[in-house]
């Protein structure tokens, strides 16, 4: 079962990139895509894993990025994720070149 989540501020693939890397870290997280345009991250879970617990830990390291869920109170509020996302976005881009 895939989860998607719409996230503030995905902006190019710099931004998708430092998402993927992070989401990968999860446990449970088998395959991570990134939709720039339409601003959704899907997750691909491993089989075994809980989607619901999987869902909120993914949210959390999406806020903790600078990528808040649309419609949350942090997305609301996004100003100062927008200054993480810029950072995460340049991060992003870094590692994308090696």
């Amino acid at each position: 079962m895939t989860i998607e989540i719409a996230v503030e501020n995905i902006k190019c693939g710099g931004c998708a990139n430092s998402i993927r890397n992070q989401l990968l870290k999860l446990e449970g997280v088998e395959q991570v895509e990134v939709d720039i345009e339409r601003g959704v991250v899907s997750l691909e879970p491993v089989q075994s894993a809980s989607i619901e617990p999987l869902r909120e830990q993914a949210a959390a390291s999406l806020l903790a990025l600078g990528y808040p869920q649309v419609g949350s109170v942090e997305g609301l509020r996004a100003t100062g994720a927008k200054a993480k996302s810029f950072v995460s976005c340049a991060v992003g881009k870094i590692t994308d070149k090696h």
